[in-house]
C-alpha cells in the first residue's frame, strides 16, 4: 500500500522511536499513529518523523497499553482519525530483573501486563478491522529472553515467551484471512531499557537497523510471510 496507516506502540522512545523513523524515512506519504503514555516524547518523535519524510502525517495517542479501557478509547480514535490499521507494531514492553524466589507478585503481574497483555489487548482492538479488509501485518515484540531462559528474568521471560505462544495462535487464525504475523526476537539493542546494564554500546545492535528489519518485513510480496526472525548482535552474547 502506497499510504499506509501504520500503529506503533512504545513509540516514544529506543526501538520504538527508530522504526516510526524508519518508515516515515523510506515510505512516502506514511501515516502514523505513534502510542505510548508520554506525550511530550510522543510528540518528539511524531516532529522528527514529520521532518524525515515525504508527505509524512504522523499522530500522537497518549495510551497506557495494559489498561483495557485506555486501548478501547485509543483504538476509537485511531479509526477516527485515519479509518483503521494496516501495520500494527506491538513493540511496547518494560524489563525488571529479580531471582524467582525474590520477584514480588506485583513485579511478575508488570511484567506480564507490560509485555504480554498489551500484545493481546491492541491486537485484539485492531485485528478485527484488517480482517474485515483482507489484508494487514502484525508485528510481535518478543526478545531473545523469549527463546532463552536466563537467571532473574522469571517475569520478563514468561512473558516474551508468552508473546511467542501467542503469536503462533494469531498466526494460525489469521494467515487465512490476509493478515501476516510476524514475531521478533531481538537481542541487546542500544535503547533506554539497557541504560545502566553495565554492556558497551559497542556490544549491542543499534536501534536503527532493528527497525529496518521490520520494513524489510513489511516490504516482502504479500505471498511471502516470514513468521519469525531473531536479530543478535555479531558478538552473540548479550
Amino acid at each position: 500500500m502506497s499510504k499506509p496507516v501504520v500503529l506503533i506502540t512504545g513509540a516514544s522512545q529506543g526501538i520504538g522511536a527508530a522504526i516510526a523513523k524508519r518508515f516515515a524515512r523510506e515510505i512516502s506519504g506514511v501515516r502514523l499513529a505513534l502510542v505510548a503514555r508520554n506525550e511530550k516524547k510522543l510528540a518528539a518523535v511524531a516532529r522528527a518523523c514529520a521532518k524525515a519524510g515525504s508527505r509524512v502525517v504522523a499522530e500522537v495517542f497518549r495510551c497506557d497499553v495494559t489498561d483495557e479501557g485506555s486501548v478501547t478509547a485509543m483504538a476509537a480514535a485511531v479509526d477516527q482519525r485515519f479509518g483503521g490499521v494496516d501495520v500494527l507494531i506491538n513493540n511496547a514492553g518494560k524489563f525488571r530483573g529479580a531471582p524467582f524466589t525474590e520477584m514480588s507478585v506485583a513485579d511478575f503481574d508488570r511484567m506480564i501486563a507490560a509485555n504480554l497483555r498489551s500484545v493481546f489487548l491492541v491486537s485484539r482492538a485492531f485485528a478485527s478491522g484488517m480482517i474485515a479488509r483482507k489484508r494487514g501485518d502484525i508485528f510481535n515484540m518478543s526478545s531473545i529472553a523469549g527463546l532463552i531462559a536466563y537467571p532473574g528474568g522469571a517475569g520478563y521471560s514468561a512473558a516474551k515467551f508468552g508473546v511467542s505462544g501467542l503469536s503462533k495462535v494469531m498466526r494460525s487464525e489469521l494467515r487465512d484471512k490476509g493478515v501476516r504475523v510476524c514475531c521478533v526476537y531481538p537481542g541487546a539493542t542500544v535503547s533506554p531499557s539497557w541504560e545502566g546494564s553495565g554492556v558497551d554500546e559497542g556490544r549491542m545492535m543499534p536501534a536503527e537497523d532493528v527497525a529496518q528489519a521490520f520494513l524489510a518485513v513489511y516490504r516482502l510480496s504479500r505471498r511471502t510471510v516470514v513468521e519469525e526472525i531473531v536479530l543478535r548482535p555479531q558478538r552473540g552474547d548479550v
